[in-house]
């Protein structure tokens, strides 16, 4: 079974997707001519002009999506399969949740690359009004590129916007002359990965969390230490508990426990709700815990403890 690779391009009215699908789709090393089903969420002041893409007109299918209710399997597959399309872009709106689209993708059909694009003059502004639905974008995008950078533009503002979500996320800035620049700046972490044990303060622990998540391999054989709140159930193994912190991304409507798999002989004396603060080896495995690899802490130490002033874990 063929895979179709999926380009998704998602940003905010007038940030600039249209103009870069056209430019990526004039660009000869990406396109020779294939078939591309192009989807278009919402419509902006700009318009795609296939007549300038190899074969445009011939192979090039744009259908337009007005609401994301719109959105199943069966409905994108059977477009796909009337265009012929051996790839599929999509302009995503930038009002509307990624997940109905993740949840509601074929099965055939594969994400290669998600690009957010932002206009650096109003991205701010979006980000203070409507931070659930920006970071909503950002924590999945692969690259992030910020255009109509201008001399007087605050790089490190936009820096921290996309590392208080992703430090996966490749950034780079557009220059209004159409000048690209990759950023370097250094995202050192708040806590040394090299010590022994390595110590997460409380004001760290979603950093952290997010960190590990990103690069498990790292950690693999560390020791650690930290605060955190037990959660137990009875499906839980003997000796099995689970550790973490309530994280909070952007509001308060989306605060979620984040925790790990513990294992620790007297796991039978903790309740639901203890805090404790604990040491810890970590191993890379395979458990239901987490449907597959996930760090599992072999507790070295325990000790009952208070609660922390902030319960909350946050990026800020």
């Amino acid at each position: 079974m063929n895979t179709i690779p999926v380009y998704l391009f998602t940003g905010f009215l007038e940030a600039g997707k249209t103009k870069f699908i056209q430019d990526t789709m004039a660009d000869s090393d990406f396109n020779a001519g294939e078939r591309t089903l192009i989807l278009l969420c919402e419509e902006g002041e700009e318009e795609l002009d296939v007549s300038t893409w190899k074969n445009g007109n011939e192979v090039v299918t744009i259908h337009t999506i007005e609401s994301e209710d719109w959105f199943t399997e069966d409905k994108l597959e059977a477009l796909r399969k009337r265009a012929k399309a051996e790839r599929v872009m999509i302009e995503y709106n930038g009002m509307w949740s990624l997940d109905k689209l993740y949840m509601n993708l074929p099965e055939t059909w594969s994400v290669g690359q998600e690009l957010f694009i932002a206009d650096s003059t109003t991205i701010l502004n979006y980000n203070a009004n409507m931070r659930q639905q920006v970071v909503d974008k950002l924590q999945s995008a692969a690259v992030v590129i910020f255009n109509r950078i201008t001399p007087d533009t605050d790089i490190m503002a936009l820096h921290k916007l996309v590392r208080g979500v992703s430090r996966r996320a490749q950034i780079a800035y557009e220059s209004i002359e159409g000048h690209m620049q990759m950023d370097d700046i250094e995202d050192p972490l708040p806590f040394d990965v090299n010590a022994d044990p390595i110590v997460i303060e409380d004001r760290d622990y979603a950093l952290w969390y997010r960190d590990i998540g990103e690069e498990m391999p790292k950690y693999h054989g560390k020791t650690v230490t930290f605060l955190g709140v037990v959660a137990r159930n009875k499906n839980m193994a003997k000796g099995e508990f689970a550790i973490g912190r309530h994280v909070m991304i952007c509001c308060e409507a989306d605060i979620a426990y984040r925790a790990f798999l513990a294992t620790w002989k007297d796991a039978h004396t903790l309740s639901s709700y203890d805090w404790v603060k604990v040491t810890a080896k970590i191993e890379v495995k395979r458990t239901a815990f987490y449907g597959g690899e996930g760090p599992v802490l072999t507790i070295l130490s325990l000790e009952k403890a208070q609660k922390p002033a902030e319960e909350v874990a946050t990026f800020y």
